[in-house]
């Protein structure tokens, strides 16, 4: 379920960098950890239908974090168009 966001050449990683680039039209796709904390995960879901951008509930916040090549959880990503 990962493997797209371990294979894009750019990504931004965290909530609050992945609802600025939202925001700025550049993402196109995002995923949300199951286990990320409810309000920020329904902030990020919300803004991403608004937007016609898929958003993927993918596994733990840890996995997440290690997709994208950091050694610390990680409650939300998105792949850069």
């Amino acid at each position: 379920m990962l493997t797209p966001l371990r294979q894009a050449s750019a990504r931004v990683v965290g909530t609050k960098q992945l609802l600025r680039a939202l925001d700025e039209g550049k993402v196109k796709m995002a995923f949300v950890a199951v286990d990320a904390d409810p309000f920020l995960a329904k902030r990020v879901t919300d803004r991403c239908l608004d937007r016609d951008i898929p958003c993927l509930d993918a596994a733990t916040a840890k996995e997440i974090g290690e997709a994208c090549g950091i050694a610390v959880p990680a409650a939300a990503a998105g792949i850069l168009r």
